[in-house]
């Protein structure tokens, strides 16, 4: 007998290089092969719900020497810093009817969900670590101490870190400016693309909350999937800030 559960939720997926897409996104997977980057572009690389729309805005920013009014022109969408943050928080259930909460993590730990595995996503881009190219940053790090952060994507993109702009996009950037920011809380979006009747695009902006969700025993049994998924590689994230 059929999953009627498993059924309806890969429904609503196609594969792309073997890797889970939206079939909205596959539809278009042409013009992405197609794309050509210039020398200049900037690609944001990160796993969904890594801080993403956080980054985004702080580029815009920089590039718009901190004018809020020009950032407010559009609404933000990924416009290569890479981000990366602890494998829990990245684990959210906002796909279609993913089942229990356990269920989803074993779907997450397959790789099975869009986008496909967390682990192959980190640990193509760590390879890349030592191109002067690419920029690692991290959640955890931005969470800790914004402003060096800041300081340090400014300089990749070789910009003048000056104090006064620093400010400004330290403060356009905070969660609670960026909550209730429509273009880039996602609100300017209809429900049938985005939903967030259900859940808010812009939640609690802290690390920690899988907390809330795991038990012990299913902690357990993700650190060890990550433990073996991750072996060899340099790649350390770290557990608390």
């Amino acid at each position: 007998m059929m999953d009627s559960s498993k059924h309806d939720y890969f429904e609503y997926f196609d594969r792309v290089h073997g890797i889970l897409m939206y079939k909205d996104f596959v539809k278009y997977w042409d013009d992405v092969e197609a794309f050509e980057a210039r020398p200049d572009d900037l690609v944001i690389a990160t796993y969904p719900k890594s801080g993403t729309t956080w980054v985004s805005e702080i580029i815009d920013m920089i590039y718009k020497e901190g004018d809020v009014e020009k950032c407010k022109r559009d609404v933000i969408f990924n416009r290569i810093p890479f981000l990366e943050c602890r494998k829990e928080e990245v684990m959210n259930a906002d796909h279609p009817n993913p089942g229990s909460f356990p269920e989803f993590v074993e779907k997450f730990m397959d790789g099975q969900v869009p986008y496909g595995s967390w682990y192959e996503h980190a640990k193509s881009w760590w390879e890349l670590r030592k191109n002067p190219h690419v920029l690692f940053l991290f959640y955890e790090d931005m969470k800790e101490d914004i402003r060096r952060e800041v300081i340090k994507l400014m300089q990749f993109l070789g910009r003048k870190p000056s104090e006064e702009l620093v400010d400004r996009i330290v403060q356009h950037t905070s969660f609670q400016e960026m909550k209730n920011n429509p273009f880039t809380n996602y609100t300017t979006l209809p429900d049938e693309v985005m939903n967030q009747k259900i859940s808010p695009f812009m939640r609690k902006g802290i690390t920690g909350d899988w907390k809330n969700h795991f038990t012990v025993a299913l902690n357990d049994k993700f650190d060890r999937h990550y433990e073996q998924q991750m072996k060899g590689s340099t790649l350390k994230l770290r557990t608390e800030i």
